[in-house]
């Protein structure tokens, strides 16, 4: 099984059901297949061509840009790669249309803040939160690691169609995607106009450098094999990299004390994902004693309770403190949940989550416009009866 991707069936299921309850305010959004990009090399895991999805923005929003990064784990070995070609996850033949909802909703009423801009949602296919760039292809799996050249290729055909002339933009993303938007983030500043006010949202990208419940670095250790894999080392940023073990970049407590840009972290104190691949990876629960705790946070005994707050407490360590970091916008909420800006129900509706009576989608726009300080944190779990169990994007 590919790293990143336990429970995949699930995770479909998931995704088709939150997209139809979400239909009534969501938008269908045709892909573009950007076939020019194949040429120079910037191709997902089986050489197809990389693909983006785009809604125009009008009135107010024309010259305003969200460019949202699908999620999707990685592929630490080359058998889990060849996995992904069969798929869309690392083949743009298997990707359909989709509908745009959450962050990228085109509805003024659940999303009043970005519904009218120019709203963009990049696929994922190569397995490295677009930081692959690897000359060499190998006959035998003929694998493409060129996820560097597929978020440069996209980024340029976005400016071409006018994000050259953004006057306010946002890269974001989901899981996977939302730690390429910390990734990405200075980067995607430089290369919009000195004038444009830009800041980045991740979702559920804030993976940190934990233990799992034997006291080994296991999501460490696979990252360094992502790294070496897809040829990351030279496509993370140089401030990081400069300073700690590459595979340490991928972990955002070691980029964000160099970043210069604004950043909105957007995540679960009992990250769902985290808690089955860093916490408790299949690996050190060989006997399946957290099975139903690792797929509902209610049916953990009282001991796995325990651990849990325990890694809630070494994820809020591993966050920026809020008085250093004024311009770091934070909403951590506890729930048992992954992702949660790419739908509707989380994102905005009444029944969203909140934290102080402020929902995620209010709480992202206040600390974009500078409306008002937004740095939430959640009282530990059981404490918010307003969590839904998401696994969007």
């Amino acid at each position: 099984m590919a790293f990143g991707l336990p429970r995949a069936a699930a995770a479909v299921v998931t995704l088709v059901l939150g997209l139809a309850a979400a239909s009534a305010v969501a938008d269908d959004v045709e892909m573009v297949f950007l076939k020019s990009a194949v040429a120079k090399g910037a191709v997902c895991l089986d050489g197809s061509a990389p693909v983006y999805h785009f809604s125009p923005g009008s009135g107010s929003g024309a010259n305003n840009w969200i460019v949202h990064m699908e999620g999707g784990g990685w592929c630490k070995t080359p058998e889990e790669c060849v996995i992904r070609k069969g798929n869309f996850r690392g083949s743009s033949k298997f990707m359909k249309p989709l509908s745009f909802s959450g962050i990228l909703g085109g509805s003024q009423q659940f999303n009043p803040d970005f519904y009218n801009w120019n709203r963009v949602k990049v696929r994922y296919c190569d397995g490295s939160s677009f930081t692959g760039d690897v000359e060499e292809v190998d006959p035998k799996t003929n694998l493409h690691f060129r996820g560097a050249r597929v978020w440069d290729a996209i980024i340029e055909d976005l400016l071409n169609k006018g994000m050259s002339k953004a006057k306010n933009a946002i890269l974001s993303g989901c899981s996977a995607g939302g730690l390429s938007a910390i990734l990405h983030c200075d980067k995607f500043k430089d290369l919009l106009p000195p004038s444009a006010f830009v800041k980045c949202v991740s979702d559920a990208g804030y993976f940190i450098d934990g233990t799992d419940i034997t006291g080994n670095k296991f999501v460490r250790t696979s990252f360094k094999s992502v790294a070496t894999l897809h040829g990351s080392i030279k496509n993370l940023p140089s401030s990081c990299t400069s300073r700690v073990s590459p595979e340490l970049c991928f972990f955002p407590q070691h980029v964000l004390p160099t970043m210069k840009t604004p950043l909105f972290i957007l995540n679960a104190a009992y990250d769902s994902w985290q808690i089955r691949n860093i916490l408790v990876p299949s690996a050190a629960d060989k006997k399946k004693e957290w099975a139903k705790c690792k797929v509902d946070i209610k049916g953990c005994s009282s001991s796995q309770l325990v651990t849990l707050q325990h890694f809630r407490d070494e994820f809020l360590s591993a966050l920026p403190k809020p008085e250093q970091s004024p311009k770091i916008g934070m909403f951590i909420d506890s729930c048992f949940a992954h992702c949660q800006s790419g739908a509707q129900d989380s994102w905005n509706a009444d029944s969203s989550p909140s934290i102080q009576k402020m929902r995620i989608g209010k709480a992202v726009g206040d600390w974009y416009f500078d409306r008002a300080v937004s740095q939430r944190v959640d009282c530990p779990y059981p404490c918010n009866p307003s969590c839904i169990d998401n696994e969007d994007d």
